[in-house]
């Protein structure tokens, strides 16, 4: 267990002289064992809400979740949710439990956990703490739940999204029982708030089982994105393509770096195929206006799921012009960087990669194009080539000063002005960009 936190050891030692049961337990545990660096520290204990409180005086101590027997502890800046052995009852909410009662016992405290793989304990004295096959589990790369998976994921049903989203990060398979009880009580997921769903979802698709994932639990996750159900089994009927629309989503998703705004976009960015399809005379599919349409459907969606103001944007604008032809000439380039900024840009280009690896690359690859567009762009920003008002030479106050005064004419001249630049009419230059706004402010008065 080296990769747990020194601090971790610390306040389970704290909590042993003071002359109680404590264990690290969770996600943490889980990690260590698989050999990846562990996350955040969660510790059960026997020592009562107030008894952690006063044995931890000495150091910061909030109340997170005191009813429910949480408290956090902050060691050296590290957060330490310290929770006392519980047992559970009601859940009518679908999410957290009516009642809690602390018990005396780590095994009824472990029976309440949601997998197996998360009901491990550990602590250097008493060493690991398995009581439902966790390890074992973990060896066999299985998602199980403790007990019941019915009465599992009827107590929480984030707890289906968990399963599939554990499925897709760590690689493993539901076991049978759980895979059944994920999709008999995946309705429950209505239940759940949009931000809950959209946390779990954004780790879902940066997983290294995405792909599998998207295929096999499709009708979950159609619960919370009902349009995605339209993409399975959609037969594209284009020589272009390999694929039916959802395979070819998931191909697109896994191709795209582990970035969760670039994975979503992936996700949308073809959703509205099977709204746009046409049959030519030669029995050729065709989805002319597919991305206006994607992007209206990834607009919905993410409206539903009540993403940031920042995602929202630059996934939309993912979405809408993934399929917008990109020109490699320098100007192109400019004025592209100019309407999608540089990461948007960049993170457009690998979107384009990845969808293209989603079709019939043995006749249609454009891994070389889009090389070229890509050494294009790097060669603009390193050139430090003028795209942005930002980079203009010349500023609102500049031309204040040469005698144009504030008004929407002052914004539009700056935009001309630009445009002009990123057209190559005119060197990013102060004097003869002061020189040009002379002349574009006589011609507006008519001198």
């Amino acid at each position: 267990m080296t990769d747990i936190s020194r601090r971790a050891f610390t306040a389970l030692k704290m909590l042993n002289d003071a002359g109680f049961q404590a264990y690290i337990v969770g996600g943490a545990v889980r990690d260590s064992l698989m050999n990846i660096p562990a996350g955040d520290i969660d510790i059960t204990t026997d020592a009562f809400p107030g008894q952690v409180k006063r044995i931890f005086a000495g150091h910061r101590v909030v109340e997170t979740g005191i009813k429910h027997g949480t408290v956090t502890v902050i060691l050296e800046d590290e957060s330490i949710e310290i929770t006392t052995y519980r047992t559970e009852s009601g859940y009518t909410d679908s999410r957290h439990p009516d009642s809690v009662q602390f018990t005396a016992s780590l095994q009824e405290d472990c029976a309440r956990r949601d997998f197996t793989i998360n009901a491990i304990c550990y602590n250097p004295a008493g060493g690991i703490m398995d009581y439902y096959g966790g390890r074992e589990d973990i060896q066999n790369r299985r998602i199980r739940c403790v007990g019941d998976p019915v009465q599992r994921f009827t107590e929480d049903a984030l707890r289906i999204l968990r399963a599939v989203r554990f499925a897709s990060v760590l690689g493993f398979e539901i076991e049978s029982e759980t895979k059944k009880a994920v999709f008999s009580c995946a309705h429950l997921l209505k239940n759940i708030s949009p931000e809950r769903i959209y946390a779990e979802l954004i780790k879902l698709i940066c997983g290294i089982n995405v792909k599998q994932i998207l295929l096999e639990y499709t009708e979950v996750l159609a619960v919370f994105m009902p349009e995605i159900m339209a993409a399975k089994g959609f037969d594209q009927k284009n020589h272009h393509h390999i694929y039916d629309v959802l395979e070819h989503t998931a191909v697109a998703v896994e191709s795209t770096p582990p970035i969760p705004q670039l994975r979503l976009a992936a996700l949308l960015h073809d959703l509205g195929k099977p709204h746009t399809f046409t049959i030519d005379e030669n029995g050729v599919g065709h989805f002319y206006g597919h991305g206006e349409t994607s992007w209206r459907l990834a607009c919905d969606i993410l409206r539903r799921l009540k993403v940031s103001n920042d995602d929202f944007r630059l996934i939309t604008t993912l979405v809408r012009y993934h399929d917008t032809p990109l020109a490699t000439t320098e100007k192109s380039v400019r004025r592209a960087l100019n309407k999608y900024g540089e990461t948007g840009l960049k993170l457009l280009l690998r979107l384009k990669r990845a969808d293209n690896r989603g079709q019939n690359i043995r006749d249609f690859d454009r891994t070389a194009e889009y090389d070229r567009l890509e050494e294009m762009i790097d060669y603009v920003l390193e050139k430090q080539q003028c795209f942005s008002l930002k980079q203009l030479a010349v500023n609102g106050s500049d031309l204040m000063a040469s005698g144009i005064p504030p008004s929407p004419q002052l914004g539009r001249m700056l935009d001309t002005l630009l445009d002009m630049v990123i057209n190559g009419e005119i060197e990013n230059n102060r004097e003869k960009l002061l020189a040009a706004a002379e002349i574009l402010r006589n011609k507006e008065t008519g001198i």
